[in-house]
């Protein structure tokens, strides 16, 4: 059983989600305009529940996962980073990445949250999983995603359709900006 870091950056604190953060969990993947680009489909409170314990799951068995992003300041969750091994069916494959992602409440969008904990994110990757190549993969029409991929250092791989049009990136070695 792998432990559940905790990042700190200068204003956040990633950390391993917990169960007082489901009404916020609930409520951000509900919102039509934060999954916009993310399948689509506002979660229900029991898909929500399951993608909480899912995260868990993956620092179990894999030794990453995604972190809740709390703001330090406030002590409020304003969303979610971190790593995923989904065994999709896509081509390219990214099976054995760490699949990147990141999501965010709407009112904190263009404050630099995503950068900051993305940023730290790839750090801790670096030192802990140094052999693994980062990919992440965003809906074409998701510029601020594809603009904040490019500046971590994610270049287009490919495009292809998986539920949707996507385009695949992966992570060149230029460090954060």
């Amino acid at each position: 059983m792998h432990s559940i870091p905790v990042i700190e950056t200068p204003r956040l604190l990633l950390r391993s989600h917990h169960v007082n953060d489901f009404a916020d969990y609930a409520t951000l993947w509900a919102d039509p305009g934060v999954v916009r680009y993310i399948g689509g489909i506002p979660q229900t409170r029991e898909q929500s529940w399951s993608k909480l314990l899912r995260s868990a799951g993956h620092w179990h068995h894999l030794g990453f996962g995604f972190m809740a992003v709390e703001d330090k300041e406030s002590g409020r969750f304003i969303g979610e980073a971190g790593f995923h091994e989904a065994r999709r069916e896509i081509t390219p494959s990214v099976e054995g990445t760490l699949e990147t992602g990141w999501v965010f409440f709407p009112d904190v969008h263009g404050k630099g949250y995503a950068f900051e904990a993305v940023s730290a994110l790839i750090q801790w990757a670096k030192v802990n999983f140094p052999d693994m190549r980062m990919t992440s993969i965003i809906h074409p029409e998701n510029g601020p995603s594809l603009k904040l991929a490019a500046k971590l250092g994610f270049v287009e791989l490919a495009r292809t359709d998986y539920n949707g049009d996507i385009v695949i990136l992966s992570r060149t070695e230029t460090p954060p900006a």
